[in-house]
């Protein structure tokens, strides 16, 4: 019998959609990844139906519920200033004191027990409610400033897709709310399971919290050549391995002169850079979540010595690799 996961999604009115169907949809697929934990998810709004980011409703939702159960995950949701006008129907009507509404809800149900997730500007409704004061934490890069300023004694972090603070987590923007819950999901279940549901959902790689918004393992890929895909695919599925222009070609079934072709007219890069590329990300996220020596992360980011490897990096970062370490939370 799987154990039960209780969560929870605040929908507020004006609620960006991706922002709850992204985890959502993550939960759903975690389901039928493995069998030891059933998420099952509760929707809860200020009322009980609620216009979206693009108007569509939600309903019914659980209007503020008094008791939330103490191993619960908590998803505080994101929300639009200019949601698409859709024809009032009187029941997603938002109410004026909605906001107010929610915070004292949060300020009265969390605990520190709970996984508190806010994704995108929902950061900002947590900070309202004092739930981030001391802590580190982010939001879209838009509104860093204005968490800064509800939040004064919060460490906001700049250009991350997600941080950690003990069992509170917050996310940037849209679509690193997916991040944020393939994280929750490894935690909880396995990183087998993540990696499951990020194929499934095609999640070309699974980013770090430290990572920037803008993710190095998706550089490159904004082209519809299916043979470069496929190269690239496989580069970025096993970035350490034994990688030559002839096994690149191979993949692509063209040449070595054709394949380098192709890198540089839809992905900008020589294939070795792309290459490189991909081993600093992969030693970036080893030396922030690991104790590594610098040694063994370069052999299994696939550099020859450390001297290699901060050979490479020198290319892409002016910063030593050092102060990519991080005690990962």
């Amino acid at each position: 019998m799987p154990r039960l996961q209780p969560v929870y999604l605040l929908a507020m009115p004006n609620a960006l959609l991706l922002d709850i169907a992204a985890p959502a949809e993550a939960l759903r697929i975690a389901n039928h990844q493995q069998d030891e934990i059933r998420f099952e998810l509760h929707y809860v709004g200020t009322q009980p139906t609620v216009a979206t980011s693009i108007g569509l409703r939600l309903s019914p939702l659980d209007v503020l519920p008094a008791l939330v159960p103490d191993n619960a995950w908590l998803v505080v949701t994101g929300t639009v200033e200019k949601p698409l006008p859709v024809p009032p129907d009187g029941t997603s009507t938002p109410t004026p004191d909605a906001e107010a509404q929610a915070i004292a809800w949060l300020r009265q149900v969390v605990r520190p027990t709970h996984q508190l997730a806010c994704i995108c500007t929902g950061s900002l409704l947590a900070a309202r409610a004092g739930l981030l004061d001391t802590l580190a934490c982010t939001t879209h890069h838009g509104s860093c400033d204005e968490l800064r300023s509800l939040a004064p004694g919060a460490r906001v972090a700049d250009n991350r897709l997600y941080v950690r603070d003990g069992n509170v987590w917050t996310s940037a923007g849209v679509t690193a709310g997916l991040d944020l819950m393939l994280t929750l999901i490894a935690d909880a279940t396995s990183p087998l399971c993540a990696a499951a549901v990020a194929r499934q959902m095609v999640v070309y790689a699974r980013r770090a919290g430290a990572d920037p918004q803008l993710s190095p393992w998706l550089e490159g890929r904004n082209h519809l050549h299916p043979a470069l895909h496929r190269v690239q695919d496989a580069v970025a599925a096993d970035p350490a391995h034994d990688w030559t222009l002839a096994a690149m070609a191979d993949i692509a079934c063209t040449s070595e002169r054709h394949v380098t072709r192709l890198f540089r007219e839809h992905a900008g890069v020589a294939p070795i850079d792309y290459l490189h590329r991909l081993r600093i990300a992969l030693a970036r996220e080893m030396l922030g979540n690991s104790h590594l020596d610098l040694e063994h992360i370069a052999q299994r980011a696939g550099f020859g010595s450390s001297r290699h490897l901060r050979r490479v990096w020198h290319k892409f970062d002016a910063l030593p690799p050092s102060r990519a370490r991080r005690i990962a939370d």
